[in-house]
């Protein structure tokens, strides 16, 4: 089956392309353009370049969520636009879940982080074990603090990766020495990591259509805080 893969979750943006788990094509960019500029002329382009069509296309996925407000929903819109259109699955991916998927460690722990601000981060964690990745944290927003109390106790390598794992690595490496900070290629959230995990939801027989996907935000914006703020004043 082939599958179109959006991420647009952070400052970067990839748009992927695999057929039955097989990686195709693959596009990145970072160069600070907005998704909504970005994401469809990418996806044109992987298609083109790998000789595939639009209509080829059997299953969307997007990482969708948690991440930036703005990026998560250009990907949400982008894949429910398309799968509605060509009438074809669309599958949300946890975006924490699609970079440890991504980064490919076998053993020792995999701990995605997202700068949240207000020191704190999204964040998981997976134990990786021959070459299988098991959930040990729901998807979730995290003080530093907090995290650091959680991973201080683990035996084994933790490898951090996404746009916070910089921000975690300068803040608690000195407290958790079992802390490995990935070269700079390694550690970015991908797109192939979010047609992975849709992959492997189509074989166990998951067919979602694009609209039962909902962005995952894990919490109030910052426009939506600080309504509530005001609201409860009143």
């Amino acid at each position: 089956m082939l599958i179109l893969a959006f991420e647009t979750s952070a400052k970067a943006a990839s748009v992927a392309l695999t057929e039955g788990g097989k990686l195709l094509g693959e596009v990145y960019q970072n160069t600070g353009l907005t998704h909504s500029q970005t994401l469809m002329v990418m996806a044109e382009d992987v298609l083109r370049q790998c000789g595939k069509t639009a209509a080829d296309v059997r299953a969307v996925a997007v990482a969708a969520g948690p991440g930036s407000f703005t990026g998560v929903r250009i990907g949400v819109a982008a894949a429910k636009g398309f799968a509605w259109g060509a009438e074809i699955p669309c599958y949300g991916i946890s975006t924490l879940e699609a970079m440890a998927e991504s980064l490919g460690v076998f053993e020792g722990f995999v701990c995605p982080c997202m700068d949240a601000r207000r020191s704190q981060v999204y964040n998981a964690l997976f134990l990786a074990e021959g070459g299988k990745l098991t959930r040990t944290a729901e998807d979730r927003a995290i003080a530093l603090a907090d995290l650091k109390e959680e991973l201080i106790n683990l035996q084994k390598p933790i490898f951090l990766v996404g746009d916070g794992a910089n921000l975690c690595y300068n803040t608690l490496s000195k407290d958790v020495p079992n802390l490995i900070l990935p070269p700079e290629h390694r550690i970015h959230q991908r797109a192939v990591g979010v047609a992975i995990l849709a992959q492997r939801l189509s074989d166990a027989g998951v067919a979602p259509s694009g609209g039962e996907l909902t962005p995952n935000y894990l919490r109030l914006s910052q426009a939506e805080r600080e309504k509530l703020e005001r609201e409860n004043k009143n």
